[in-house]
């Protein structure tokens, strides 16, 4: 089996054959359940509103108030896009008025909270530091401790996804 890691490739050699040699052995999807047994239930647009509210209250107050949080099935991972951010500005009534929006992929509807906690993270630090840079890579560790290792192990459960189709299945009565 010719594996893709297309999601790993800026990760170390050793570390992208390690997770080949699980995919080849189809034991890639195993591995990740075992490091995450549980799927989160917030699975509407409000409850993934009021998980970011708590999130963006505990860590980021004095940044602008968020207009929208939702689930986006027209976010596209083939663009390598996990979740949006948005600042939009319209004039309202001879006003000028700004709206952050907060999308977060539906694939992540079905996964364990680590993954969606680190998307809702990674898109509020947006808030503040548009940029991929120091700044705001300190800002996710700073709201998330394990913030590398978990969006590594979201690579590897998109490389699991992209591979085989599926991961994490609600189990059936």
């Amino acid at each position: 089996m010719a594996s893709s890691l297309t999601y790993l490739s800026h990760y170390p050699q050793h570390l992208q054959d390690q997770v080949a040699q699980l995919l080849d052995a189809n034991k890639l999807g195993d591995w990740l359940r075992a490091r995450y047994p549980h799927i989160h239930n917030i699975n509407n647009d409000k409850a993934l509103r009021d998980y970011a509210m708590v999130i963006k209250n505990q860590y980021m107050k004095k940044t602008q108030p968020l207009s929208k949080v939702v689930y986006d099935n027209k976010i596209h991972i083939v663009n390598h896009a996990l979740g949006l951010h948005s600042y939009v500005s319209r004039v309202q009534g001879g006003k000028l008025k700004s709206k952050n929006e907060l999308r977060v992929s539906e694939l992540f509807k079905a996964t364990p909270e680590a993954f969606l906690n680190m998307i809702v993270v990674h898109e509020l630090a947006h808030l503040k530091e548009k940029e991929h840079n120091k700044a705001f890579y300190q800002l996710c560790r700073h709201m998330l401790p394990d913030y590398h290792q978990i969006e590594f192990d979201v690579r590897v459960y998109l490389t699991e996804l992209e591979n085989t189709g599926h991961v994490f299945v609600t189990p059936t009565a």
